[in-house]
């Protein structure tokens, strides 16, 4: 058959095929009907010949779709996507379609499945040139994964993250399987097996999510660092971060075209070998699948060499480069390799739509919004102005109030809350522990999960956010940074969200400058220069409150928001009060307060602007020695700098759920006006960024941290940093 002829006969979606095939032998028989009936949702049995056949005819199809779209940009990644087609169309056939993965570079393979299935129907994209002309564009397909594409769950950039969002979803929807696909690069990321065992641990009932790794020899550019495990290692290494059941397929095992070394491709078996493979596949995973929705912790992994079935092997199949266009003969080959017929896409297609109950954009968890408790008023306590509280501890009770509402909720922290002065949380709602023990708060049904390692509490915190729960992450500041990767790629998905979700709030403690005598180990904000780059993505906030008041007003402004990143800093130290909880409220929403306003000076107005809590002690005190010498003070809290950037600053429209509340010029004025200004933080400067840009006082500079060091007293650190209070006086002389 030509390809005219085929196309002609081909189903609409198959426009712009560059190749169709024949028929596979004992089509008639095997091909003749879809075996995902009308009305059900996956096949009815894996031993089923018939259903090998067709899952076969479904990873052919995906390894095809999945090429021919990179090779139409000669860009994007398809060799380790195509030694998971089988597995993935094992998945399908057996109506498990919420499969997330941390290989970011299976990308393209994800669209092809979404593509196969319809959903990318809802973007326009409805045949196979309409796939290709939206790959890797604007308002298109994203070289890797985001959760905006319909009926893709999570995001996948960074390797190590695709287990958390598996995890998150298994705690939200107990009656789902979710897989998660992990590569051979992405088990070389210190935290995957780790992060499971410690959730396991945690929620030993929680098994409905599937790692399956696709273990395939390489990663990236090179050998993977797990490539010379026996396949009896490899079960071990598993078996030792917790899991109970480890089932692994090794397509060597089926090999009859004698092909060297431990890893084969499959694609060169014999189509009766290959069968007996994809029915191994489909046997397996129905297996695993039974078993981890059956509260055993199982693996699945499918050992096949990277490339299986398109135009190289092993990292030279990883991505394609300019000139890797679909004229190239060894493309052209691959497609013409596995090319279907036409009955064979119609039966695919029709494969695809049934499975799951319908195409993923309709019928995946995250398509939907997620149910949340009504919370109501949050009970916050207005602190009389010039007490002390802890502004943590403050935070502290409205947590656990919000915990008590939603019993869902969870809180991650590694370095223990108490050390934050937050035990208030730990004693409403329990450390998650098997170990029952009243003195440290722990039972087996807490909602603070306490794992030692930052990526893992942000990475549940940061899943069950994206997938529509509510959440906290804890940390100090100086750890922050080792749990950030996750929360930068969930915020930024959360932009591009067609739904609404929960903010993912994170809430960052012991600051640089109450960590004097922990040395420069314990004393780096350079996060908040991190989080500060960020805002003008234009959902991601990072707010300072300076007093206890101001640390409620932040929290529950960053409760109750949705489709955000919320950072908020705050001290565990106990500190004055500067305003009551009303005046805080409204210094969050407008992005900052005047703490204090004093008589005019024969000298000139100085405006005193800090972001920070601890910092506002010097700046106080040189508030007086300023006005001592002639000068009029006013000192302003920079809250939530977001808002203080003009609109045409922050790519404020263009994200889920915007916020374009941004301080009006006269209210800045009103504030920010005086003759010499100094912005003064305790952290970084870059969250002074948008006073600094906006000011018009004549004279202006920046006061911030430098470096840490061992002190005994927080003055000494302040002094080692030019921010004490004389400091601050000799700047503004000095202006």
């Amino acid at each position: 058959m030509t390809l005219e002829s085929a196309s002609q006969s081909a189903p609409d979606f198959c426009t712009g095929m560059h190749s169709f095939g024949a028929l596979w032998p004992d089509f008639t028989t095997h091909g003749a009907q879809p075996v995902i009936a009308p009305g059900e949702r996956a096949i009815k049995d894996a031993q089923d010949r018939t259903a090998a056949y067709q899952t076969l005819l479904m990873a052919d199809a995906l390894r095809y779709v999945t090429l021919q779209m990179c090779a139409a940009k000669a860009s994007g990644h398809p060799g380790g996507f195509a030694s998971s087609a089988d597995v993935y169309a094992a998945l399908v056939m057996l109506g498990h379609t919420h499969i997330v993965t941390e290989v970011g570079h299976h990308a393209p393979g994800f669209y092809s499945a979404m593509f196969l299935d319809k959903s990318l129907e809802r973007i326009g994209i409805r045949t196979m040139s309409d796939l290709m002309s939206r790959f890797r564009e604007h308002d298109g397909l994203l070289g890797h994964l985001s959760g905006a594409i319909p009926g893709i769950l999570a995001p996948a950039g960074p390797l190590g993250q695709g287990q958390h969002f598996a995890m998150a979803g298994a705690l939200l929807h107990p009656n789902v399987l979710f897989p998660v696909t992990i590569g051979d690069g992405g088990l070389g990321e210190p935290y995957v097996l780790s992060a499971i065992k410690h959730f396991h641990t945690s929620y030993p009932t929680v098994t409905n999510f599937l790692p399956t790794l696709i273990w395939n020899g390489y990663s990236q550019e090179h050998h993977s660092m797990v490539s010379g495990l026996t396949n009896d290692e490899m079960r071990r290494y598993f078996e030792a971060h917790g899991f109970a059941r480890v089932i692994l397929v090794d397509a060597k095992e089926f090999d009859d075209a004698g092909q060297p070394g431990a890893y084969v491709d499959s694609t060169r078996f014999s189509l009766p070998q290959r069968l007996a493979f994809a029915q191994a596949v489909l046997v397996a995973t129905d297996q695993a699948a039974r078993a981890a929705q059956g509260g055993t912790l199982t693996a699945l992994i499918i050992k096949q060499l990277k490339g299986a079935g398109v135009h190289a092997h092993g990292a030279k199949s990883h991505n394609l480069y300019p000139g890797d266009t679909l004229d190239k003969p060894q493309i052209a080959a691959s497609l013409a390799a596995r090319a279907l017929a036409p009955a064979a896409w119609a039966l695919v297609r029709e494969n695809f739509v049934r499975a799951g109950g319908g195409p993923a954009a309709d019928t995946v968890a995250t398509e939907r919004v997620f149910a949340l408790t009504e919370l109501g008023a949050f009970p916050a306590k207005d602190y009389p102005r010039a007490e002390k509280a802890i502004p943590s501890t403050a935070v502290g009770a409205l947590v656990a109030w919000l915990g008590g509402q939603d019993k869902r909720f969870v809180v991650s922290n590694a370095d223990g809350n108490e050390a934050s002065g937050l035990k208030n949380i730990n004693d409403a709602l329990k450390i998650r522990h098997p170990t029952v023990d009243a003195l440290y708060n722990q039972e087996p049904h807490g909602q603070v999960y306490e794992p030692l390692s930052e990526d893992a509490c942000a990475g549940l915190a940061a899943g069950l956010a994206l997938f529509g729960g509510r959440s906290l992450w804890l940390s100090y500041e100086s750890f922050a940074i080792n749990g950030w990767p996750i929360y930068q790629t969930v915020t930024q998905a959360m932009a591009e969200l067609r739904r609404r979700t929960p903010s993912a709030v994170c809430l960052f403690t012991a600051g640089a400058l109450e960590q004097g005598r922990n040395g420069w180990t314990h004393q780096r904000p350079e996060i908040e220069n991190y989080i500060a780059a960020q805002m003008r993505n234009g959902n991601v906030y990072l707010l300072f409150p300076p007093d206890a008041n101001a640390a409620q007003a932040a929290y529950e402004y960053a409760a109750t928001s949705w489709n955000k990143g919320m950072a908020i800093i705050a001290s565990k130290s106990a500190l004055p009060v500067y305003m009551s909880l009303e005046e805080a409220r409204r210094g969050v929403r407008t992005g900052a307060a005047v703490l204090y306003e004093g008589p005019a000076g024969n000298r000139g107005q100085v405006v005193l602007a800090a972001a920070g809590d601890m910092i506002f002690l010097p700046v106080f005190a040189a508030k007086d020695m300023l006005e001592a010498q002639g000068f009029g003070v006013r000192i302003v809290a920079v809250i939530n700098p977001r808002q203080l950037y003009r609109p045409q600053d922050v790519a404020a429209t263009t994200v889920a759920e915007p916020d374009t509340g941004f301080m009006d010029e006269a209210q800045f004025a009103r504030m920010f006006a005086g003759d010499r200004l100094l912005a003064i933080t305790g952290g970084p400067p870059g969250p002074l960024e948008p006073v600094l840009n906006r000011s018009r006082a004549p004279l202006r500079a920046t006061l911030a941290w430098k470096r840490g060091d061992t002190t005994a007293q927080p003055s000494e650190l302040l002094e080692l940093n030019g921010l004490s209070a004389s400091a601050i006086v000799a700047q503004v002389l000095a202006l």
